[in-house]
Protein backbone atom coordinates (compact mmCIF):
# COMPACT_ATOMS: atom_id res chain seq x y z
CA UNK A 1 0.00 0.00 0.00
CA UNK A 2 1.85 3.09 -1.15
CA UNK A 3 1.60 6.10 1.12
CA UNK A 4 1.47 8.61 -1.76
CA UNK A 5 -1.51 6.82 -3.17
CA UNK A 6 -3.22 6.76 0.21
CA UNK A 7 -2.72 10.48 0.58
CA UNK A 8 -4.56 11.06 -2.72
CA UNK A 9 -7.44 8.81 -1.57
CA UNK A 10 -7.74 10.71 1.72
CA UNK A 11 -7.84 13.97 -0.19
CA UNK A 12 -10.81 12.72 -2.24
CA UNK A 13 -12.49 11.46 0.95
CA UNK A 14 -11.90 14.84 2.67
CA UNK A 15 -13.57 16.85 -0.10
CA UNK A 16 -16.47 14.42 -0.53
CA UNK A 17 -17.15 14.49 3.23
CA UNK A 18 -16.71 18.27 3.41
CA UNK A 19 -19.09 19.02 0.52
CA UNK A 20 -21.41 15.98 0.97
CA UNK A 21 -21.25 15.49 -2.79
CA UNK A 22 -19.07 13.46 -5.14
CA UNK A 23 -19.77 16.01 -7.90
CA UNK A 24 -18.51 18.89 -5.72
CA UNK A 25 -15.46 16.84 -4.66
CA UNK A 26 -14.66 16.15 -8.31
CA UNK A 27 -14.91 19.90 -9.07
CA UNK A 28 -12.67 20.88 -6.15
CA UNK A 29 -10.00 18.37 -7.19
CA UNK A 30 -10.31 18.80 -10.98
CA UNK A 31 -11.22 15.11 -11.38
CA UNK A 32 -14.08 13.30 -13.12
CA UNK A 33 -16.93 12.00 -10.98
CA UNK A 34 -16.24 8.30 -11.88
CA UNK A 35 -12.62 8.67 -10.67
CA UNK A 36 -13.91 10.16 -7.37
CA UNK A 37 -16.33 7.21 -6.93
CA UNK A 38 -13.49 4.80 -7.75
CA UNK A 39 -11.17 6.46 -5.19
CA UNK A 40 -13.82 6.20 -2.43
CA UNK A 41 -14.37 2.52 -3.28
CA UNK A 42 -10.58 1.88 -3.16
CA UNK A 43 -10.35 3.57 0.24
CA UNK A 44 -13.28 1.53 1.61
CA UNK A 45 -11.68 -1.69 0.29
CA UNK A 46 -8.31 -0.85 1.85
CA UNK A 47 -9.73 0.12 5.23
CA UNK A 48 -12.34 -2.65 5.15
CA UNK A 49 -15.13 -0.26 6.24
CA UNK A 50 -17.90 1.74 4.64
CA UNK A 51 -17.24 5.49 4.97
CA UNK A 52 -20.28 6.92 3.16
CA UNK A 53 -23.99 6.24 2.78
CA UNK A 54 -25.11 7.09 -0.76
CA UNK A 55 -28.36 9.12 -0.75
CA UNK A 56 -30.33 11.03 -3.45
CA UNK A 57 -28.64 14.33 -2.48
CA UNK A 58 -25.13 12.90 -2.46
CA UNK A 59 -23.20 11.22 0.37
CA UNK A 60 -23.26 11.31 4.18
CA UNK A 61 -20.71 9.91 6.62
CA UNK A 62 -21.19 6.60 8.39
CA UNK A 63 -20.15 6.43 12.06
CA UNK A 64 -16.72 5.04 11.04
CA UNK A 65 -16.51 7.62 8.26
CA UNK A 66 -17.12 10.43 10.79
CA UNK A 67 -14.29 9.13 13.02
CA UNK A 68 -11.96 8.99 10.00
CA UNK A 69 -13.02 12.49 8.93
CA UNK A 70 -12.14 13.98 12.35
CA UNK A 71 -8.52 12.82 11.83
CA UNK A 72 -8.27 13.62 8.13
CA UNK A 73 -9.66 17.12 8.71
CA UNK A 74 -6.94 17.81 11.30
CA UNK A 75 -4.21 16.53 9.00
CA UNK A 76 -5.61 18.61 6.13
CA UNK A 77 -5.41 21.73 8.33
CA UNK A 78 -1.82 20.88 9.28
CA UNK A 79 -0.76 20.34 5.68
CA UNK A 80 -2.40 23.62 4.64
CA UNK A 81 -0.59 25.40 7.49
CA UNK A 82 2.69 23.78 6.44
CA UNK A 83 2.23 25.00 2.87
CA UNK A 84 1.41 28.53 4.09
CA UNK A 85 4.46 28.48 6.36
CA UNK A 86 6.71 27.41 3.48
CA UNK A 87 5.31 30.19 1.29
CA UNK A 88 5.91 32.71 4.09
CA UNK A 89 9.51 31.55 4.51
CA UNK A 90 10.07 31.69 0.76
CA UNK A 91 8.72 35.24 0.65
CA UNK A 92 10.58 36.11 3.87
CA UNK A 93 7.42 37.15 5.75
CA UNK A 94 8.69 35.18 8.69
CA UNK A 95 11.81 33.27 9.69
CA UNK A 96 15.07 34.08 11.41
CA UNK A 97 18.45 35.42 10.47
CA UNK A 98 21.09 34.12 12.90
CA UNK A 99 24.50 35.70 12.39
CA UNK A 100 27.72 35.57 14.39
CA UNK A 101 30.49 38.15 14.18
CA UNK A 102 32.63 40.58 16.14
CA UNK A 103 31.07 43.66 17.73
CA UNK A 104 33.11 45.91 15.47
CA UNK A 105 32.05 44.13 12.27
CA UNK A 106 28.40 44.36 13.30
CA UNK A 107 28.52 47.97 14.36
CA UNK A 108 30.90 49.47 11.81
CA UNK A 109 30.36 47.32 8.76
CA UNK A 110 27.23 45.14 8.77
CA UNK A 111 24.81 47.55 10.45
CA UNK A 112 23.62 49.36 7.29
CA UNK A 113 23.09 45.99 5.55
CA UNK A 114 21.15 44.60 8.52
CA UNK A 115 19.07 47.76 8.66
CA UNK A 116 18.27 47.56 4.94
CA UNK A 117 17.43 43.84 5.22
CA UNK A 118 14.98 44.41 8.09
CA UNK A 119 13.32 47.29 6.26
CA UNK A 120 12.74 44.98 3.27
CA UNK A 121 11.66 42.01 5.44
CA UNK A 122 10.13 43.35 8.68
CA UNK A 123 8.75 39.89 9.57
CA UNK A 124 12.25 38.42 10.06
CA UNK A 125 13.61 37.93 13.57
CA UNK A 126 17.27 38.83 13.87
CA UNK A 127 19.68 37.12 16.29
CA UNK A 128 23.22 38.51 16.52
CA UNK A 129 25.82 36.42 18.37
CA UNK A 130 28.96 38.33 19.24
CA UNK A 131 32.31 36.61 19.67
CA UNK A 132 35.90 36.08 18.65
CA UNK A 133 36.71 34.09 15.51
CA UNK A 134 37.12 30.75 17.40
CA UNK A 135 33.82 31.39 19.22
CA UNK A 136 32.00 32.15 15.95
CA UNK A 137 33.31 28.89 14.46
CA UNK A 138 32.09 27.01 17.55
CA UNK A 139 28.63 28.69 17.24
CA UNK A 140 28.42 27.51 13.61
CA UNK A 141 29.32 23.92 14.51
CA UNK A 142 26.83 23.89 17.39
CA UNK A 143 24.10 25.09 15.01
CA UNK A 144 23.52 28.29 17.02
CA UNK A 145 24.02 30.50 13.94
CA UNK A 146 23.50 30.06 10.18
CA UNK A 147 26.19 32.48 9.12
CA UNK A 148 29.50 33.53 10.68
CA UNK A 149 31.27 36.71 9.56
CA UNK A 150 35.01 36.46 10.31
CA UNK A 151 38.42 37.54 9.11
CA UNK A 152 40.03 35.09 6.69
CA UNK A 153 41.86 32.85 6.13
CA UNK A 154 40.02 30.08 7.95
CA UNK A 155 41.14 26.56 7.16
CA UNK A 156 38.52 24.13 8.41
CA UNK A 157 37.20 21.15 6.43
CA UNK A 158 33.75 21.55 8.03
CA UNK A 159 33.28 25.15 6.86
CA UNK A 160 32.68 26.91 3.55
CA UNK A 161 33.23 30.54 2.56
CA UNK A 162 30.05 31.68 0.81
CA UNK A 163 31.19 35.20 0.00
CA UNK A 164 34.08 37.42 1.00
CA UNK A 165 34.73 41.15 1.04
CA UNK A 166 38.00 43.05 1.15
CA UNK A 167 38.71 45.49 3.96
CA UNK A 168 41.76 47.70 4.40
CA UNK A 169 43.44 48.39 7.72
CA UNK A 170 45.30 51.68 8.12
CA UNK A 171 46.77 54.13 10.63
CA UNK A 172 44.61 57.15 11.48
CA UNK A 173 45.15 60.25 13.59
CA UNK A 174 43.21 63.27 14.79
CA UNK A 175 43.68 67.07 14.73
CA UNK A 176 46.63 66.97 17.16
CA UNK A 177 48.75 65.33 14.46
CA UNK A 178 47.56 67.60 11.64
CA UNK A 179 51.24 68.27 10.78
CA UNK A 180 51.51 64.72 9.39
CA UNK A 181 48.57 65.16 7.01
CA UNK A 182 50.54 65.79 3.84
CA UNK A 183 53.61 63.69 4.68
CA UNK A 184 54.44 60.16 3.58
CA UNK A 185 55.95 58.50 6.66
CA UNK A 186 58.58 55.81 6.94
CA UNK A 187 57.94 53.15 9.56
CA UNK A 188 60.55 54.58 11.92
CA UNK A 189 58.97 58.05 11.68
CA UNK A 190 55.60 56.52 12.48
CA UNK A 191 57.11 54.82 15.54
CA UNK A 192 58.26 58.20 16.92
CA UNK A 193 54.60 58.68 17.87
CA UNK A 194 52.49 56.72 20.36
CA UNK A 195 50.72 53.85 18.59
CA UNK A 196 47.31 52.57 19.75
CA UNK A 197 46.41 48.95 19.00
CA UNK A 198 43.58 46.57 19.69
CA UNK A 199 44.54 44.62 22.81
CA UNK A 200 43.28 41.19 21.81
CA UNK A 201 45.55 39.12 19.62
CA UNK A 202 43.28 39.67 16.64
CA UNK A 203 44.04 38.78 13.02
CA UNK A 204 44.58 42.45 12.17
CA UNK A 205 47.01 42.94 15.05
CA UNK A 206 49.04 39.83 14.16
CA UNK A 207 49.23 40.92 10.52
CA UNK A 208 50.55 44.42 11.29
CA UNK A 209 53.05 43.10 13.87
CA UNK A 210 54.41 40.64 11.28
CA UNK A 211 54.60 43.36 8.63
CA UNK A 212 56.74 45.58 10.90
CA UNK A 213 58.94 42.57 11.79
CA UNK A 214 59.50 41.84 8.11
CA UNK A 215 61.02 45.36 7.82
CA UNK A 216 63.08 44.84 10.98
CA UNK A 217 60.92 46.90 13.38
CA UNK A 218 59.18 45.91 16.60
CA UNK A 219 55.68 47.36 16.85
CA UNK A 220 55.13 48.08 20.52
CA UNK A 221 51.89 49.93 21.22
CA UNK A 222 51.92 52.75 23.77
CA UNK A 223 48.22 52.17 24.39
CA UNK A 224 46.17 49.01 24.02
CA UNK A 225 42.38 49.13 24.06
CA UNK A 226 39.69 46.46 24.10
CA UNK A 227 37.33 47.85 21.47
CA UNK A 228 37.32 49.50 18.07
CA UNK A 229 35.22 52.33 19.51
CA UNK A 230 38.10 53.23 21.84
CA UNK A 231 40.66 52.97 19.02
CA UNK A 232 38.58 55.59 17.19
CA UNK A 233 37.91 57.75 20.25
CA UNK A 234 41.56 57.83 21.43
CA UNK A 235 42.78 58.80 17.95
CA UNK A 236 40.19 61.59 17.76
CA UNK A 237 41.29 62.90 21.14
CA UNK A 238 44.93 62.99 19.96
CA UNK A 239 46.26 60.34 22.36
CA UNK A 240 48.14 58.61 19.56
CA UNK A 241 47.91 57.02 16.14
CA UNK A 242 45.41 54.15 15.90
CA UNK A 243 45.57 51.12 13.66
CA UNK A 244 42.00 50.45 12.53
CA UNK A 245 39.98 49.11 9.60
CA UNK A 246 39.40 51.98 7.17
CA UNK A 247 35.78 50.92 6.50
CA UNK A 248 35.10 51.26 10.26
CA UNK A 249 36.11 54.94 10.31
CA UNK A 250 34.53 55.98 7.00
CA UNK A 251 32.34 58.55 8.80
CA UNK A 252 35.22 60.12 10.76
CA UNK A 253 37.44 60.29 7.66
CA UNK A 254 34.63 61.92 5.72
CA UNK A 255 33.82 64.53 8.35
CA UNK A 256 37.54 65.17 8.92
CA UNK A 257 37.76 64.32 12.64
CA UNK A 258 40.33 61.69 11.60
CA UNK A 259 42.71 61.48 8.65
CA UNK A 260 44.66 58.54 7.25
CA UNK A 261 48.42 58.46 7.75
CA UNK A 262 50.20 57.68 4.49
CA UNK A 263 53.15 55.30 4.73
CA UNK A 264 55.93 54.44 2.31
CA UNK A 265 55.05 50.75 2.56
CA UNK A 266 51.87 49.03 1.47
CA UNK A 267 49.68 47.67 4.25
CA UNK A 268 48.15 44.27 3.56
CA UNK A 269 44.42 44.24 2.83
CA UNK A 270 42.36 41.72 4.75
CA UNK A 271 39.35 39.66 3.76
CA UNK A 272 36.21 39.04 5.71
CA UNK A 273 34.38 35.83 4.88
CA UNK A 274 30.75 34.80 5.29
CA UNK A 275 31.15 31.27 6.65
CA UNK A 276 28.63 28.44 6.76
CA UNK A 277 28.71 24.74 7.60
CA UNK A 278 29.77 22.62 4.63
CA UNK A 279 27.12 20.26 3.22
CA UNK A 280 24.34 22.09 5.03
CA UNK A 281 21.70 23.90 2.98
CA UNK A 282 21.80 27.63 3.67
CA UNK A 283 18.56 29.02 5.06
CA UNK A 284 16.62 31.22 2.65
CA UNK A 285 17.03 34.23 4.98
CA UNK A 286 20.82 33.77 5.19
CA UNK A 287 21.23 33.42 1.43
CA UNK A 288 19.08 36.51 0.79
CA UNK A 289 21.21 38.44 3.28
CA UNK A 290 24.41 37.39 1.47
CA UNK A 291 22.85 38.51 -1.83
CA UNK A 292 22.15 41.90 -0.28
CA UNK A 293 25.75 42.34 0.91
CA UNK A 294 26.99 41.20 -2.50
Amino acid sequence: MSMGNNYELYKVFYWAAKTGSLTQAAKALFLTQPSVSHAIKQLEDRLGITVFYRNPKGVSLTHEGAVLYSYIERSHILITLAEEKMAALKNLDSGELRIGGSDSLFKHYLLPYLEHFLQKHPGIRLHLNHGTTPEIIAFLKEGRIDLGVVRLPIVDPQLDVRESIQLQDCFVAGARYAGLKDAVLTLDRLLEHPVILFSRNSRARMAITELFQSYGYTLKPQIEVGSVDLLIEFARKGLGISYVTREFVAKELEEGSLFEIRLDVRLPPSRVGFMTMRNMPLSITASRFIDLVR
